[in-house]
C-alpha cells in the first residue's frame, strides 16, 4: 500500500510539474485599445535648415509592451503626428524618455501580468512565467538587490535585440536621429553595429540611433542612479561622457539627474557639445509638486546652494538643469523629456521642458502624450 501511495504521489507531482511547464509556455494576447492622443505642447523658434530638437513625452502602460508591434504602433503614431505638424526633417533629433527601453522586460508575457494592480504582483507573474530564465539570472545577479537585478537581467539579450529593432527601426522609418531614452542592461556596448550585453553589473544607458537605424557611438551610461535603483543599477564612470555627431550638431546625453551636476556640462563643453538631451523618469503620482529630496549622490556640488525641501521637485529640475546657461553650458539648446503613464501602482510624474538661451519653456500637463519642439 505504501508503494502504491508513493507511486501515486510521484505521478501527481510529475503531472503538476508538466502542467506548470506547459502553462509557462502559454502567451495569449488580449485585445487592447491604446490611447494615441498627443498634443503639440511647445513649438519654439522658426523652421530653419539647421534642424530641430523634438521631444516626445509618451503616455505608456504595461499592456503597450505586450508585443513589439503594439509598442511600435503607438510610438510611430506619435512620430507621424510630428511629421504631420511639419516637425520631421533629415536634421531632426528626437528625444525619448528614460527607461522607455527598460520596460521591454514585459514583452510577450501573460495577461495576468498586465492586469495586475501592484508592481510586486506583476513581477511575481514575471518570474513565475519564466522560472528557468529567472533562476539563472538570480544566480548571476551582482547587485545588492538580487531580485530586481534578476528581473532586469533575465531577458537582457532579448531586450537589447528588441530595443535596437524598435528604436533603430523608428529612426530609419522616419529618417531622423533618435535618442532612444534609456534601457537597463548588463554591461551594454555596441560592436559591429549591434547593441550587445555582457555579464557584468546592470547599467542604465542611452543609445543614439542614426537615420540608417544603426547605433551612433557607444551607450552613454548614467552616473548617478536614483535612491531606489542603487541596489541593482551600477553608476557609470563619470569620465566616460560622450558626444556624438548628428546632422543638427554635436549632441551630449545626460540621463536623469545627471543633468543637475555642473561638472558634467563642463565635460560636455570640452567635447564641443552643441545640444544636450536629458531622458528622465520621476516616479510617484504627485512627486513633481512634493518637496525636493536633494541630490542623488553622496555629495552636493559646491556650486549648488539649494537645500532639500526648500522647493518642489519640479522647480528643482528646472533650476538645476543647466543647459545653455553660460558659462556652465555652452550648448545652444537642450531638452528634458519624461516618461509618463501608469505602471501598476508605480505612478509617474515629470513635466518635459526645453532650454534655450538660458530660458526654460514647459508645456501644460493634461492627459495624453506631448510633443515639444525647438528649432535650432
Amino acid at each position: 500500500m505504501r508503494k502504491l501511495f508513493a507511486l501515486a504521489f510521484t505521478l501527481a507531482l510529475v503531472a503538476a510539474v508538466a502542467a506548470y511547464l506547459v502553462w509557462t509556455q502559454e502567451r495569449p494576447v488580449a485585445h487592447y485599445l491604446s490611447d494615441l492622443r498627443i498634443t503639440l505642447a511647445v513649438n519654439e523658434g522658426v523652421p530653419s535648415d539647421r534642424g530641430n530638437l523634438l521631444g516626445i513625452q509618451p503616455e505608456l502602460f504595461p499592456a503597450d509592451y505586450q508585443s513589439l508591434e503594439r509598442l511600435h504602433l503607438k510610438l510611430a503614431a506619435y512620430l507621424q503626428k510630428a511629421r504631420d505638424e511639419g516637425l520631421i526633417n533629415s536634421k531632426t533629433v528626437v528625444v525619448l524618455p528614460e527607461h522607455i527601453g527598460t520596460w521591454l522586460m514585459l514583452s510577450g508575457e501573460k495577461n495576468e501580468l498586465y492586469q495586475s494592480i501592484h508592481l510586486k504582483d506583476a513581477m511575481n507573474w514575471l518570474s513565475a512565467s519564466n522560472p528557468f530564465l529567472f533562476a539563472r539570472a538570480w544566480l548571476s545577479a551582482t547587485g545588492e538587490n538580487r531580485m530586481d537585478d534578476a528581473y532586469l537581467r533575465m531577458k537582457a539579450q532579448a531586450m537589447a535585440r528588441d530595443y535596437q529593432a524598435l528604436f533603430g527601426g523608428l529612426a530609419r522609418e522616419f529618417g531622423v536621429t533618435l535618442v532612444a531614452g534609456s534601457i537597463a542592461l548588463p554591461d551594454p556596448s555596441v560592436s559591429e553595429g549591434q547593441l550587445q550585453v555582457g555579464r557584468g553589473p546592470l547599467y542604465n544607458a542611452s543609445v543614439v540611433f542614426g537615420a540608417d537605424g544603426l547605433p551612433v557611438g557607444q551607450p552613454q551610461r548614467q552616473f548617478y542612479p536614483i535612491y531606489d535603483e542603487r541596489g541593482f543599477i551600477e553608476p557609470g564612470d563619470e569620465n566616460l561622457i560622450s558626444v556624438v555627431d548628428t546632422p543638427a550638431g554635436r549632441l551630449g546625453i545626460l540621463i536623469g539627474s545627471d543633468s543637475w551636476y555642473p561638472d558634467n556640462y563642463r565635460k560636455l563643453n570640452e567635447r564641443g557639445a552643441q545640444l544636450v538631451a536629458v531622458p528622465a523618469f520621476v516616479t510617484g503620482r504627485d512627486t513633481w509638486e512634493r518637496p525636493w529630496r536633494g541630490f542623488k549622490s553622496v555629495s552636493t556640488p559646491p556650486e549648488i546652494s539649494l537645500k532639500p525641501e526648500e522647493l518642489s521637485e519640479g522647480e528643482a529640475w528646472r533650476r538645476l538643469t543647466l543647459i545653455s546657461q553660460q558659462p556652465v553650458s555652452q550648448a545652444s539648446a537642450g531638452m528634458s523629456v519624461f516618461l509618463r503613464g501608469q505602471f501598476w501602482d508605480l505612478g509617474t510624474a515629470g513635466h518635459s521642458f526645453l532650454s534655450s538661451n538660458g530660458q526654460v519653456t514647459a508645456g501644460s500637463d493634461d492627459h495624453g502624450a506631448r510633443l515639444l519642439n525647438i528649432w535650432l
